[in-house]
């Protein structure tokens, strides 16, 4: 962990507590059942260890899409996310995409991200390889759809910055947008993620 790393990681309590004070939250919630789209099944991604993860597979279970970064002030959100995976194993998937795409605070290769992560984190949720997360020609297919609501049937918001997180449910239907500054372990987000949320 550079000194930079470590002076983020000991800012981030204050930083939570500032966004909190002054009422720093953006949530996006899909309300009804109009335009959904059946599509997130036939994405997939590559995983830093070159593995492929065909969304198909997670059927059944609420997925969250999170793009992160290892020299942001919400990188302590890596910790939460852990967390958060651990205690909803059963029904839920966590993918962090890293991506350097915000004042370029992912600088690092697939392996240095993937050790930084484990070692001051303990990661253990899939990470993708480094990718682009914003709206751009190089998008990530995944960031597409959940950005365009011709492809996921109602949302147009795209990552405000790093940490940016979004919910899909069991059916494959994107059910929430978290803006960054909502921790992952929030009433908000766990909330979202124990809500029985049917698409038909």
């Amino acid at each position: 962990m550079t000194i930079r790393q470590k002076i983020l990681k000991l800012v981030y309590p204050f930083l939570m507590k500032w966004g909190s004070f002054k009422g720093e939250k953006r949530i996006l919630v899909k309300e009804n059942n109009a335009g959904v789209s059946n599509t997130f099944y036939a994405l997939s991604v590559q995983l830093n260890n070159n593995n492929d993860l065909p969304f198909s597979a997670l059927r059944g279970k609420k997925v969250l899409l999170v793009n992160t970064a290892s020299n942001c002030g919400y990188t302590g959100q890596y910790a939460e996310l852990q967390k958060l995976y651990e205690q909803y194993q059963d029904q839920l998937v966590i993918i962090g995409f890293p991506a350097n795409d915000f004042k370029e605070q992912e600088k690092g290769s697939d392996e240095e991200i993937a050790q930084f992560c484990q070692v001051n984190f303990g990661v253990s949720f899939p990470l993708t390889k480094k990718t682009t997360v914003v709206k751009a020609a190089a998008q990530h297919p995944v960031f597409r759809w959940l950005s365009h609501k011709e492809q996921n049937g109602w949302n147009d918001q795209g990552p405000t910055w790093n940490f940016s997180k979004y919910l899909v449910n069991e059916q494959g239907v994107l059910t929430h947008f978290f803006d960054p500054s909502l921790s992952p372990l929030s009433k908000d987000v766990t909330s979202a993620i124990g809500n029985n949320y049917h698409s038909q």
